[in-house]
């Protein structure tokens, strides 16, 4: 089943590839078609999953055969936490393409390109069980987000902002290159589960998690590596935005839950008090920030700042819980950020503006709107039932294990959340009709079936999360095993 999520993808791009430039329609459908019928070979592999922890559906991709005793034959598996990140890739490409349907103007077909073979690439960096492997498709994800930014954006400073995102992402990465020679000079082999029963010197180990961790802290992103984050943000298109936030961030909390607790574990236990310090720096400069910003993108931007702090204060907690609640907090995250991201995008497209001061009053003339974006805002702030709920949770529990002056930092960024997330709100939806805002229209049928399923997936993990706790417990169990 795994090797089917892998091709129905790549025949989507041959499709897209013979499909005629001129027929933009015909584009479009069948670049829509691929993408749910890849979200529909997902779903199938969730169903054929076993639950156990250990690594199923394991393949060899023999990709460079010249050199195959060294990293010629990379292993292909999915485990209880990478099988999660691979559903939410499937889901929000669909995503990505109905709400472009009509805001890309130019270069369709190469947007559709860039969109489905980002796709193949994040499925990849999900499965793949050798560090070259891993290494190399991270950083193909650069790629086709590089060209979405740059091409696609939405205002003059787009070039500005692809490269800040591709130059901060890939000179990071350098160092994660230079960990990953050091880990294979000393174990002759790249292959992930080989490393995982090697033992290493506290020293080196330190040594390779700093490589590790400069890499990954970008790509979250962490404090203060986060200055690509909102620029990025502001200029991409809203598909740009979506798979930035939905999954793009995520990889470097799945690195660190990959890499320092299997591979580094005295290394991880060693800079624990210096990430968690960090964490707690980005929930709350995080969420203060996100105060007195005016931009709407931007809002949500270092919101993402916040919650992620959360997650690797969770990660780094090393208990289960931490693990387990990390997890669920960056696939609950990437389900609300993107949906909040849609919506102010619904809003761009018709005021032309993004600008807080020039909202008012928009729950009068667009109350469907202003309805799925309150449910968006309070699953945002954390409410019980929602997905960012059980996260949170299970993360504050971990830090509140850790220390208790900790837990207590930590629990500023709830209550920041919800003040910063109702502020907006309020400003946006309430009062009368702002004088600057014309030609008001409701979401139509194509934005409305967009976020629909969003918030659908929001509520349903709020209401039965042990369907993926469960899951990956297992994997974490499995993968602490397997480290000793």
């Amino acid at each position: 089943m795994l090797e089917l999520v892998f091709i129905t993808p790549l025949i989507g791009i041959f499709v897209i590839l013979i499909t005629p430039r001129d027929n933009i329609a015909r584009l479009w459908r069948r670049a829509l078609d691929w993408s749910l019928l890849t979200l529909t070979m997902t779903i199938l592999l969730w169903a054929s999953f076993d639950g156990e922890g250990n690594l199923q559906g394991m393949m060899k991709l023999k990709w460079i055969s010249s050199i195959e005793p060294i990293f010629g034959a990379a292993p292909i598996a999915i485990d209880g936490i990478s099988l999660f990140f691979i559903i939410l890739t499937a889901l929000l490409t669909p995503i990505c393409i109905l709400i472009s349907w009509n805001s890309i103007r130019f270069l369709i077909k190469e947007f559709l390109l860039c969109l489905l073979f980002m796709e193949v690439l994040l499925i990849g960096v999900f499965s793949i069980f050798d560090i070259v492997g891993f290494y190399i498709l991270f950083e193909g994800v650069l790629i086709p987000m590089f060209l979405i930014i740059g091409i696609w954006g939405s205002r003059e400073e787009k070039i500005q902002a692809a490269y800040y995102f591709f130059f901060y992402t890939f000179i990071g990465s350098v160092f994660m290159l230079l960990a990953i020679f050091t880990l294979y000079s000393h174990a002759g082999s790249t292959d992930y589960q080989a490393l995982c029963s090697l033992t290493l010197e506290k020293e080196l180990q330190y040594f390779i998690f700093l490589g590790f961790f400069l890499s990954l802290a970008i790509k979250i992103p962490k404090m203060p590596f986060h200055i690509w984050l909102p620029q990025a943000h502001v200029e991409a298109p809203v598909a740009g935005s979506v798979i930035l936030a939905g999954v793009l961030l995520k990889l470097g909390g799945y690195g660190f839950i990959r890499f320092s607790w299997p591979l580094l574990p005295d290394a991880s236990e060693y800079f624990a008090p210096l990430i968690q310090t960090l964490s707690l720096l980005a929930v709350i400069y995080g969420s203060l920030t996100t105060c007195r910003q005016v931009d709407l993108k931007r809002i949500i931007a270092y919101s993402s700042v916040a919650h992620m702090g959360l997650v690797t204060l969770g990660l780094f907690s090393h208990t289960a819980q931490g693990l387990v609640g990390a997890v669920f907090l960056m696939l609950g995250h990437g389900l609300v950020s993107s949906a909040l991201f849609i919506g102010v995008t619904l809003l761009y497209e018709r005021f032309h503006t993004r600008l807080v001061r020039y909202y008012r009053g928009v729950a009068v003339t667009m109350p469907l709107f202003a309805t799925l974006l309150l449910i968006l805002v309070l699953a945002n702030a954390s409410i019980p039932l929602s997905s960012n709920f059980i996260g949170e949770f299970l993360s504050l529990l971990a830090a509140f294990e850790y220390s208790v002056i900790e837990g207590v930092l930590a629990s500023l960024g709830v209550v920041l959340s919800a003040g910063y997330s109702i502020y907006l709100y309020n400003r946006v939806c309430f009062g009368a009709p702002s004088k600057y805002l014309y030609f008001f229209r409701d979401l139509n049928r194509r934005e409305f079936y967009t976020l629909v399923p969003l918030i659908l997936l929001i509520f349903l993990m709020g209401v039965f999360p042990f369907s993926v706790i469960d899951v990956v417990k297992g994997s974490i169990i499995y993968q602490e095993w397997v480290s000793v």
